[in-house]
């Protein structure tokens, strides 16, 4: 038996397209919410299958890992997530970059950087949620851009405005920024990168607050303005979203000092939508639960509403 544990991503603190259009990036926000998926071998059968049954990437990425090590045998695949599909919280991703650690750990294989994201590029655009720490990347061609560190913990005061969006159909219909567009992102790509490599929060929230803005055109949020109101009211740092999915947030510096700024947002935004939840960023610590070496973090699927 393999277990593999995966985090997912806060939607994105950036994301836009440079001038190439093969360009298009991301910047993750990773939490401390994650997919774990236990893979049990069984020799009497020669294929894989998959609990639940629609989970169809994940099975489809480890029957690919399978024909490339020459594993024979088959087996199950039994996921668990604390991450809701179709939100923009990166629980496609997590799923999958679990999967194949589960497949490492069960088959003993080891799955290089270069044939990860390869089988990855095969399946669906995706983020950089193998990465432990906040990464930029080049999503739809599935390719590491920078590592980033982990800056100090944020919370996200966050709410969902509802409904669910495919991953693969919104980038197959979002596909052209404008020059001026390009512009922009070329600037605001390298300035939240210096950000986030110096711990500079405030930046971080100015860039992510401009990035959400800017998405209104392609993913709008009913929402935005009144969070906008509220973290000018509530002191936060900026407004983090979903750009391909629908949540939303306020971020702040997860310390003692800010819990009153913290439940004030809360309540405040509890007039907007009757869901208000908190996600933490991923830290160091997690880093190594998230990798699923030494300690692997417990799955409870009541830490972010569904």
């Amino acid at each position: 038996m393999g277990i593999g544990v995966a985090h997912g991503s806060f939607g994105e603190l950036l994301q836009g397209a440079l001038a190439n259009e093969d360009a298009h990036f991301l910047v993750t926000l990773p939490i401390q919410n994650f997919s774990r998926v236990t893979l049990i071998p069984d020799p009497s059968v020669e294929r894989f299958t998959v609990t639940p049954v629609h989970k169809l990437k994940s099975l489809a990425l480890v029957r690919l890992l399978a024909d490339h090590f020459g594993v024979s045998c088959g087996g199950h695949l039994h996921i668990e997530s604390e991450l809701p599909e179709g939100k923009g919280m990166s629980s496609s991703s997590a799923d999958l970059v679990a999967a194949a650690r589960a497949f490492e750990a069960a088959t003993g294989c080891v799955v290089p950087s270069e044939l990860m994201h390869a089988l990855l590029r095969s399946i669906e655009p995706t983020d950089g949620v193998m990465y432990s720490e906040f990464v930029s990347f080049f999503h739809r061609r599935v390719e590491l851009r920078r590592r980033l560190g982990s800056p100090d913990r944020l919370a996200v005061v966050a709410i969902d405005e509802g409904g669910k969006v495919d991953t693969i159909e919104y980038n197959r219909r979002n596909r052209g920024f404008c020059d001026a567009e390009c512009a922009e992102y070329a600037e605001l790509l390298p300035a939240i990168e210096t950000a986030i490599l110096q711990n500079d929060l405030e930046e971080v929230g100015r860039i992510s607050t401009r990035s959400a803005i800017l998405n209104q055109k392609r993913n709008p949020k009913r929402d935005l303005d009144s969070l906008v109101e509220i973290g000018q009211r509530t002191r936060a740092l900026g407004v983090a979203v979903a750009h391909s999915g629908s949540v939303l947030g306020l971020l702040f510096p997860d310390e003692a000092g800010c819990g009153d700024r913290i439940e004030d947002a809360r309540a405040q935004m509890s007039k907007l939508r009757e869901n208000v939840f908190v996600v933490h960023s991923l830290t160091s610590p997690m880093a190594t639960a998230a990798a699923g070496v030494d300690v692997l973090p417990a799955i409870s699927t009541t830490t972010v509403p569904r």
